[in-house]
């Protein structure tokens, strides 16, 4: 696949090994290691324009309510996730690539809006702040039907759960200050700004106890033709 990033590719090598004279020769023994793993989901990235306004709602949230035990976001770019799929092995993660690839063929680049705050759970102590997200197109929907029906082609887990379009703010880690900072989150809303989505990702995240750090592995622009699954 063309934007296969050089992180997916490998190259083997193997050593000649010399026997005795008369001696029958023998191959060596594969010597089995754990295959290595990514942390993989699908996302639509926000636009710097956006990411700025939601960085600015952080930055407000957390001079009203400091010392809050929260991980917030680092990079200053906010995802919008479309299929998280969680730990896969670097053999499959093409697999990945290739239904993003199927999932936006023919699906025109669309808009969408970011708008109000919210908290899960909706009781108890909140544990994550959201902001919404409307999708008056209903392309969002369509694409993430898309996508979840060509991973579960590809061999990926079904998402049991309906979909609730969401952009994550931050998660509270602590009960310390929690309910102070949802309070503040939902008393400052957020006003209505538009996001074009132009293209699907496909991104790795590493977790460290400073926040995730995010790579993107392939870009898949609407409309592009997809290419071929290979077979199981």
């Amino acid at each position: 696949m063309s934007n296969q990033p050089e992180s997916l590719r490998s190259s083997h090598s193997g050593r000649q090994h010399e026997t005795p004279a008369g001696l029958p020769r023998r191959e060596p023994r594969d010597v089995c290691t754990p295959e290595s793993s990514w942390r993989i989901f699908c996302a639509i990235e926000l636009s710097p324009t956006v990411s700025a306004r939601v960085t600015e709602h952080i930055n407000k949230l957390k001079n009203r309510v400091p010392n809050t035990q929260a991980s917030w976001n680092r990079d200053g770019k906010f995802h919008l996730t479309l299929k998280f799929i969680g730990e896969t092995p670097q053999a499959r993660v093409e697999r990945v690539s290739l239904a993003a690839d199927h999932a936006v063929h023919n699906l025109a680049p669309f808009s969408l809006i970011v708008e109000g705050t919210g908290v899960f759970p909706k009781s108890g102590t909140p544990k994550v702040l959201w902001l919404g997200i409307s999708d008056p197109s209903g392309k969002l929907t369509e694409l993430q039907t898309r996508l979840e029906q060509q991973c579960v082609q590809a061999g990926f887990a079904k998402e049991e759960r309906a979909f609730r379009p969401h952009l994550t703010v931050a998660r509270l880690r602590k009960p310390h200050g929690a309910r102070a900072l949802a309070a503040a989150h939902k008393e400052m809303g957020f006003a209505a700004v538009e996001v074009q989505v132009a293209e699907l990702l496909v991104i790795r995240s590493e977790l460290s106890s400073q926040g995730s750090k995010y790579t993107i592995i392939t870009r898949h622009p609407l409309g592009a033709q997809p290419s071929c699954l290979p077979s199981r």
